[in-house]
């Protein structure tokens, strides 16, 4: 009885779940638009890393040979790239002044 009971619940938890989708071509483009953006946020603070740059192209050579889940997983890593680079650029533009010998 407990074993079916399990069962039951485990095929309810399975069948309640989202079917995962296929990305799309929109879906790629508003995660390149977010990490682009983003990009060019660090770029405004002179600070753009260049593996930011090297993600967003390797995002966009996938997208054009159709593969939008590796292409929106590339955007997503590049967002995050560009915006650890917006708080270096912000955290270390007072933090200098605490390692100045006086």
């Amino acid at each position: 009885m407990k074993r079916s009971l399990s069962l039951a619940l485990l095929l309810a938890v399975i069948f309640a779940l989202p079917p995962a989708r296929a990305a799309t071509e929109a879906d790629y483009k508003a995660a390149y638009a977010a990490a682009e953006a983003a990009s060019k946020e660090a770029a405004g603070l002179r600070n753009q890393w260049t593996t930011t740059v090297a993600t967003l192209a390797a995002a966009k050579k996938a997208a054009d040979g159709g593969d939008f889940d590796r292409a929106i997983a590339a955007a997503k890593e590049a967002e995050a790239l560009a915006k650890a680079s917006i708080f270096q650029a912000t955290s270390e533009k007072e933090a200098w002044k605490t390692m100045e010998i006086r």
